[in-house]
């Protein structure tokens, strides 16, 4: 069961906290929950009613008449608004509601449905992304478990894998490209959809996934040569640690160039080597990319 405070609910479903305070006086549409000591606090289940009645609200449902809707019609409502609309909101909404209950069935359902839609691409940089800065919210007050955001993650991390498979194998006179994260970085959902980016632009691919020890990427730079190395920064780490790290690996493989990215590297103030190039979309590693001979 989650545990969310009045300003978590904010957060997660864009309705300001003095709305849904008014909104529970006058309309009864949730009814807190109190602690020993008297704190308020709301469930699941509040959470998911609150999001299906912002969705309902943005696009034009007076709030009166979200009020009388049962929670059947409610979820029948949100459904039918999601076939009609083209709008990410509605849709990354509808996968934070699967997730809280974690039904796979109903995940697999709203991605599938997506991904048919929308095509892969899109569905992953306007849908999936924004979903998991949200998910982030609800890992940071504790809402979700380690097993939960695993769960997810092993779902979106299937559907990359699918899509990286069904692109043919670029010609082998084309540029090489490895993909791999640092040592101490284990989140690689990033990186696999790079992965696809690159292979797409028919690109020889070399994928090396998570915690991969500096040796053995020098052994690979050796043996391989490829044009371009592309990494992933996520954890906190100092400003000299970074700088340290990529001195090292352009100053080593200088006919390579490094593709990072990292939004923690878009905030760091440390000296850009001749061969890093930093990136923050899907779009900008794609223009890199456009530039590989």
């Amino acid at each position: 069961m989650g545990n969310y405070s009045i300003k978590e609910l904010e957060k997660l479903s864009g309705i300001k906290a003095h709305t849904i305070r008014i909104w529970e006086k006058r309309y009864q549409i949730v009814a807190p929950h109190r602690t020993d000591t008297n704190i308020r606090y709301y469930s699941d289940d509040d959470l998911k009613k609150i999001i299906n009645i912002s969705l309902l609200n943005n696009n034009g449902v007076k709030i009166s008449k979200i009020a009388d809707l049962t929670t059947d019609q409610l979820i029948k409502k949100v459904s039918e608004l999601s076939e009609t609309r083209n709008n990410s909101d509605i849709h990354i909404d509808q996968l934070i509601v699967a997730m809280i209950d974690l039904e796979e069935e109903n995940f697999e359902k709203v991605l599938a449905g997506l991904i048919l839609r929308y095509g892969f691409e899109k569905s992953i940089v306007e849908i999936v992304y924004p979903f998991l800065e949200k998910i982030g919210v609800l890992w940071h007050t504790g809402n979700i478990t380690p097993a939960q955001e695993h769960f997810i993650s092993n779902l979106i991390r299937q559907k990359i894998i699918v899509a990286i498979d069904a692109l043919p194998l670029a010609p082998k006179t084309r540029p090489k490209v490895m993909l791999f994260l640092p040592e101490e970085e284990l989140h690689e959902l990033g990186l696999l959809f790079y992965s696809y980016l690159v292979k797409k632009a028919s690109f020889r691919t070399y994928y090396f996934g998570q915690m991969v020890p500096y040796k053995d990427v020098v052994s690979v730079c050796n043996s391989h040569k490829p044009k371009v190395l592309i990494t992933a920064i996520t954890s906190s780490q100092t400003p000299q640690a970074v700088q340290s790290y990529f001195n090292k690996l352009c100053s080593e493989h200088p006919d390579c160039s490094v593709f990072a990215a990292g939004m923690i590297l878009k905030k760091m103030a440390f000296k850009i080597p001749a061969n890093l190039h930093l990136f923050f979309s899907a779009q900008e590693l794609n223009q890199l990319l456009k530039g590989v001979k």
